[in-house]
C-alpha cells in the first residue's frame, strides 16, 4: 500500500503549488487568491524509488460553524483521518497567526505524524523568523519553497523515512496497466448537482456539495471500484458562458474542465431539469462531440418536475441537442438515488462501444452492402467508387474507407454509413468518425 502524506494548512500558504511540485503536475489551480482549493484533490507522487499519495486540501478554518468554509473544513478533516502522515503548510513571510495554534491545536489531537513545513522561505532558510514556529509544538520547521522547490526533497525525505517500503512484483504492476479504470467524467452547467451525484455514489460526503453555484472550482479525480470494474469519477467545475465569467480563477476551472472532458473515456452530461436545456448545455455538449468523447445525457432532478415540464425538458434536449442523437437519454434524481442503476449500464456500453474493435473484412462487407443498396451520388462524370474500410482508431471510434474520387462523397451519404455501421456494432453513446481517402493516380503526372 502506498502510504498518504496530507498538506493542511490555512488559505494561501502554498498548499496547492507544493502539491504541484510534488506530483511534478499541474493538476492542482494556483493563483494568488485565497480560499481558491475546496475539494480534496490526491495524485501520485514518487521521490527516487518510493511512490506515495498527495492530497491537496482547502484552507483550513477548524472552528468556522457553517458555510463553504465549513465545508472546506469538513474535506480537510477526512483528508487528515485518511493519511498516514500530514504535512502543515505554514508561511514564513506572514509569521505565525492565531489560525496556525487553530490547526496546530487539531493535528495534535489528532494521533497523527506531522510535518511543520514553513513556506516562502527562499534565501531565509537561516532566517531567525524560523524560530517562532517551534511555539505551534508541532516540532522541527522545516523551510521550503514551493515556487523554487527548495527544501522539498529534504522534507520529503523525513516524512517518508518512517514508512516501510517493499519491492513491488513488476508482474502485477504490468497486470495494473493492463487494467486501467474507466475515467468517467461529469461535466454541465454550475449547479446542475454533479458533486451531489458523485457522493451519492461513493456513499460519503466527498466533495462540497453547496447550493451556490460554482462551489467546485478544480476537476477533481476520485477513483471508484463498482462490480468488479474500476472506474475514475472526474467532478468537474460548471461551466457558464464567458460573458458570466468574471473571476480569474473561474478561467482556470473553465481550462480544467475542458482538459478533463478531453482526458475522460465517457463524459456524463448532466442537465437540470428544473431549468432545461440552455445554450450553454449545448456549448459543452458541442465541446464533447469535438473532443471525440463517449456521452452519456442524464437529465438530474427528474422527481421534482411535473409532467409539463418534464415534456419541455425532452423537447429541448431533440432540438438543442440534436447532434447527439446517439447519446442515451436518462432520468435520475442524484439526491434520491432514483436511476442510478440503469446510468452505470450506459455508461459501461458507451464505453463498450467506444472501444469496439471492427474487424477489416465485416466493415468492407458492410461498405459494399451499402453502396449495393444505395450507391453515392454522381459528381459530373464520375461516381465515387468505395472499395474497402478498414479500422483506423478508437475512443471515438474512426473507420477509414478507401476508393476513387471521394471526395465527391457527401456529407448525407456519410451520415447513412455511419447509420449502416451503427446498426451493426450496436454502437451506442460514441461518436463514430468515417474518413474518406482516394487513391492517387502513380500515372496522372506521367506525360
Amino acid at each position: 500500500m502506498k502510504p498518504v502524506v496530507a498538506l493542511v494548512g490555512r488559505p494561501n500558504v502554498g498548499k496547492s503549488t507544493l502539491f504541484n511540485r510534488i506530483t511534478k503536475s499541474r493538476d492542482a489551480i494556483v493563483a494568488d487568491f485565497a480560499g481558491l482549493t475546496r475539494d480534496r484533490h490526491y495524485g501520485d507522487a514518487r521521490l527516487g524509488s518510493r511512490e506515495f499519495i498527495v492530497i491537496d486540501t482547502g484552507g483550513f478554518e477548524p472552528d468556522k460553524p457553517s458555510g463553504v468554509v465549513a465545508e472546506m473544513a469538513k474535506q480537510t478533516k477526512q483528508a487528515v483521518a485518511e493519511a498516514d502522515a500530514v504535512v502543515f503548510v505554514t508561511d514564513l513571510r506572514n509569521g505565525v497567526s492565531g489560525q496556525d495554534h487553530d490547526i496546530a491545536r487539531y493535528l495534535r489531537q489528532c494521533n497523527k505524524r506531522v510535518f511543520l513545513a514553513v513556506n516562502k522561505a527562499e534565501g531565509m532558510s537561516d532566517s531567525p523568523m524560523l524560530a517562532e514556529f517551534h511555539e505551534l509544538g508541532i516540532g522541527e520547521p522545516h523551510p521550503i519553497s514551493s515556487a523554487h522547490g527548495q527544501g522539498i526533497r529534504s522534507l520529503l525525505e523525513a516524512v517518508l523515512e518512517t514508512f516501510d517500503f517493499g519491492d513491488e512484483d513488476e508482474e502485477e504492476s504490468e497486470e495494473a496497466a493492463a487494467n486501467r479504470p474507466i475515467r468517467l467524467a461529469v461535466a454541465g452547467r454550475p449547479n446542475v448537482g454533479k458533486s451531489t451525484l458523485i457522493n451519492t455514489w461513493l456513499g460519503e460526503e466527498r466533495l462540497v456539495a453547496f447550493d451556490m453555484p460554482g462551489t467546485t472550482r478544480d476537476a477533481i479525480s476520485v477513483p471508484f471500484e463498482r462490480l468488479g470494474q474500476k472506474f475514475e469519477l472526474i467532478d468537474t467545475a460548471g461551466l457558464r458562458r464567458k460573458g458570466k465569467v468574471f473571476e480569474a480563477i473561474e478561467k482556470f476551472s473553465v481550462v480544467k474542465t475542458l482538459q478533463a472532458i478531453a482526458d475522460a473515456n465517457v463524459v456524463l452530461l448532466l442537465v437540470d431539469a428544473m431549468q432545461g436545456v440552455s445554450e450553454q448545455d449545448a456549448h459543452i455538449a458541442g465541446y464533447v462531440l469535438d473532443s471525440g468523447r463517449a456521452v452519456v445525457i442524464a437529465i438530474n432532478k427528474w422527481d421534482a418536475v411535473d409532467s409539463y415540464q418534464r415534456e419541455v425538458v425532452e423537447r429541448s434536449i431533440a432540438q438543442r441537442l440534436a447532434f447527439l442523437k446517439f447519446a442515451p437519454i436518462l432520468h435520475i434524481s442524484a439526491l434520491k438515488r432514483q436511476g442510478l442503476g440503469p446510468l452505470w449500464k450506459a455508461v459501461a456500453d458507451a464505453h463498450a462501444s467506444a472501444t469496439r474493435k471492427m474487424p477489416t473484412p465485416v466493415l468492407t462487407r458492410l461498405l459494399l452492402e451499402a453502396v449495393e443498396h444505395q450507391a453515392p451520388k454522381r459528381a459530373g462524370h464520375f461516381r465515387p467508387k468505395l472499395r474497402y474500410a478498414h479500422q483506423g482508431g478508437m475512443n471515438p471510434p474512426v473507420v477509414v474507407v478507401h476508393g476513387n474520387s471521394l471526395e465527391h462523397v457527401t456529407d448525407s451519404y456519410k451520415r447513412f454509413l455511419e447509420g449502416r455501421i451503427r446498426d451493426h456494432f450496436k454502437l451506442v453513446g460514441t461518436p463514430l468518425r468515417i474518413e474518406m481517402k482516394s487513391s492517387h493516380n502513380p500515372f496522372v503526372d506521367k506525360e
